[in-house]
């Protein structure tokens, strides 16, 4: 087993299989989040959302990747609107501005990947 100082993952069991989706649990009217990895290169979070809700646009250091576990995302990325359903993902590019609406109970995995620290040309 790891230390759990030096574990890049969390909040998740490890060397174990779990349904990823039982991880986040909806509440009305809210966005819930639980965090998988936060570093200086990568965050991974779970999200559950009630119909309707939303994240408003923003943009990201990084490139970041949907992909939807359960219900329908409505995607906006710098205008153009994308529908994304169970089993599909998108890749919103960094720097660009971005929203993401919950057309039915939604629940995602959020990938944001950046630049390594004193990395560059990748």
């Amino acid at each position: 087993m790891t230390d759990k100082a030096t574990q890049l993952i969390k909040n998740i069991p490890f060397s174990t299989p779990v349904d990823i989706v039982n991880l986040v649990d909806y509440e009305e009217g809210r966005v819930v989040s639980r965090t998988l990895s936060s570093k200086s290169h990568v965050n991974i979070t779970l999200f559950a959302f009630d119909q309707d809700e939303e994240i408003s646009a923003h943009t990201s250091p990084g490139d970041a990747m949907i992909q939807v576990l359960d219900g329908e995302a409505l995607i906006n990325i710098d205008g153009k609107k994308i529908k994304a359903t169970r089993g599909q993902v998108v890749v919103m590019p960094a720097n660009v501005p971005h929203s993401v609406t919950a057309r039915s109970q939604l629940k995602m995995l959020l990938t944001v990947v950046k630049q390594p620290i004193g990395i560059t040309g990748m």
